[in-house]
Formats: structure tokens, C-alpha cells, sequence
């Protein structure tokens, strides 16, 4: 019998890391850990099932093993879309552009990274830089060389709870003094356009060539839908992934979708999960994977998450449209 999926938390150092997880996990490893890849199915990183009957299975062999009743029959099975990643900034990371499908096919051989960002925690100076500001290529090359990027870089504070979209193209970079929920399409492939110093590769011939200088990064508004029981606020919707942030009250009953599976991220409170057949608690820092053929479920508690999926986009906008109409 198919129930919700928790996979073991697979960490990462980095130089720009920190200790922050700490405030969600009581087992984090030592050194300063920068990501936490939570759902995973990727050659740098394979996701653990962590609960029930298929413990310790490697993500990849379930997949192998269920097939469209774990994915849902609208979803490759040979290339998993999405990755899911908790991030702790107590350095910014590197500014940096990801390149769109099309490039990283040819290029790199894999998807390429369209990503959204959710601020979890944020601490004094905490910030984020999204795009760029009014600049040409050859200014933006040339301040690289002579160590000025920074006039040309959108940063902004940021405060917990704010949502921002960064489409392929944009160049980005993750603040210091933020635990980042990152949902992005299932890519390791990054070029770093500068490093501050930190001896690091640099990539900026091939930045050059997919940094999308007419991108304008914002905060995400979203469009918030109120209800009895819970909130729930369509944060982006686009042929990479649905992203929507629920606020949960009291409880919230939804059925799976046989043709994709459902991700939630728990980014505040606790409640639990119910299904044919169980429960499974959920707790801040958690993410749970939906397959596509569970069925009915009731997520209970007072606790925010955050619901990713590959959508039909159509379908979605539906469903948007109606709940507008009411």
C-alpha cells in the first residue's frame, strides 16, 4: 500500500554555510552546512526513503519499482523534474545565472534550473540579490574584471515569508543570514559569475552567454484564497512547477492526482498527515512526498507548507478561476 514518502536528509558543506538548520534539525552533522537536499533524485544526490515499508529503498529503485503510481502518468520517469532544498546562508553565496532547458541539454546534459524561493528564517542583514540592474552585457563583463559588479546587482533585504521566482537566465545570488525552502527543477549545473575571491571555478564565458539582462526580479505577490480552515495562497504556476503556499488552521482534505505527484514543505508549525492505512507527524523542516496514487488525505494542525508539483498548467487556472469566482 502506497503512503506518504519522508526521505533521509542529505547534507552539504559549503564555504558559505552555517549552523542554522539547527533551528529545524536535531541532526545535523558537523561542519558548516549550507544545503540540505530533502527530495532528491540526482546524480549528485539520491533521495533515502526514511518511513514504512520501503525504508532504505534508494529513490531511484522506487521509482524502478512503482512507476506511474509513485509519479503519476503525466511524469517522465527517466528524468525526475524537481529538487527540493533547504539553504543556510551565514555567507552569501556566489552571484550567479543558471542556464534555461535548451542550453543545459546541449551544454551539460541535464535540465536546465528554473527555481522559486521561499524565506523560511531571516536574520539581521539578511538579503538576496534577484536580477540585475540597467546594465549591457559589455558593462556587466567589464565590471566583473575590474571587481565593480556590485553597482549593476538587484539586492534587496528580504524578511521571512517572502516569496521570489528565478527563472533561468536571471542572474542571482543568496544573501548571508537566510534559511532558504529552494524548489527548482532537477539540476546540479550553476555558473558562477563571481566568487569574491574565495578560489572557487568561475564560469563567466558561459554566464555570458544565458545571463537574460531584460529579467527584473521582485518579490512574488501571490494570490491568496481565505478559507474556514486554511488559507491558500498560488504563488507561481508555470510549465516547471506549481508552487502555493498553504496556511493550515484546523485541517485541509485533498485527494492525490493519479497523474503526478505532490510535494509538501513544511516551513512553520506541525500537524500530521492522514491517509488510508496511517498518519505520519510533520514538523517544521519536513518535506513529504504525495504519490500519485495515495488517494484521500487530510493534512491536520496549525502549520504552513509549501505544495510543488508539475502542473497541468491549464487545469491549475481552473481551478484558480473558480475559487476567484465564488
Amino acid at each position: 500500500m502506497l503512503y506518504p514518502l519522508k526521505f533521509e536528509n542529505l547534507y552539504y558543506e559549503k564555504v558559505w554555510g552555517g549552523r542554522d538548520l539547527e533551528n529545524l534539525r536535531k541532526n545535523l552533522p558537523d561542519g558548516e552546512i549550507g544545503e540540505s537536499w530533502d527530495v532528491a533524485c540526482h546524480q549528485h544526490g539520491m533521495s533515502i526513503v526514511a518511513n514504512g515499508e520501503f525504508k532504505g529503498t534508494r529513490f531511484d529503485n522506487l521509482i524502478k519499482q512503482q512507476g506511474e503510481k509513485i509519479l503519476g502518468s503525466k511524469i517522465n520517469a527517466k528524468m525526475f523534474p524537481l529538487l527540493i532544498k533547504l539553504i543556510n546562508a551565514k555567507d552569501k553565496l556566489s552571484v550567479q545565472v543558471h542556464p534555461n532547458d535548451e542550453y543545459a541539454h546541449r551544454v551539460e546534459g541535464e535540465l536546465g534550473k528554473t527555481e522559486i524561493w521561499y524565506v523560511v528564517d531571516a536574520f539581521e542583514g539578511a538579503n538576496l540579490v534577484v536580477g540585475t540592474k540597467e546594465c549591457t552585457k559589455e558593462q556587466f563583463k567589464d565590471a566583473i574584471n575590474n571587481g565593480t559588479l556590485d553597482k549593476y546587482l538587484n539586492r534587496i533585504p528580504v524578511k521571512k515569508g517572502e516569496v521570489y521566482f528565478v527563472k533561468s537566465g536571471m542572474v542571482h545570488a543568496i544573501g548571508e543570514g537566510v534559511i532558504i525552502a529552494e524548489i527548482q527543477q532537477n539540476s546540479d549545473t550553476t555558473y558562477r559569475v563571481y566568487d569574491y575571491n574565495r578560489g572557487r571555478e568561475i564560469h563567466v564565458a558561459k554566464a555570458l552567454d544565458v545571463i537574460d539582462f531584460d529579467l527584473v526580479g521582485k518579490k512574488s505577490q501571490g494570490l491568496k484564497i481565505e478559507g474556514e480552515d486554511f488559507d491558500k495562497t498560488y504563488y507561481n504556476l508555470c510549465d516547471k512547477f506549481s508552487f502555493e503556499l498553504y496556511d493550515i488552521k484546523n485541517s485541509v482534505v485533498e485527494n492525490s492526482d493519479q497523474d503526478r505527484f505532490y510535494i509538501f514543505t513544511c516551513v512553520e508549525g506541525n500537524g500530521a498527515i492522514h491517509f488510508e492505512g496511517g498518519n505520519e507527524n510533520i514538523v517544521a523542516g519536513d518535506s513529504i512526498f504525495i504519490p500519485a496514487y495515495l488517494g484521500r488525505y487530510e493534512i491536520k494542525g496549525n502549520i504552513k507548507l509549501l505544495k510543488s508539483y508539475v502542473p497541468d498548467v491549464q487545469k491549475v487556472e481552473k481551478e484558480i478561476i473558480s475559487k476567484i469566482e465564488l
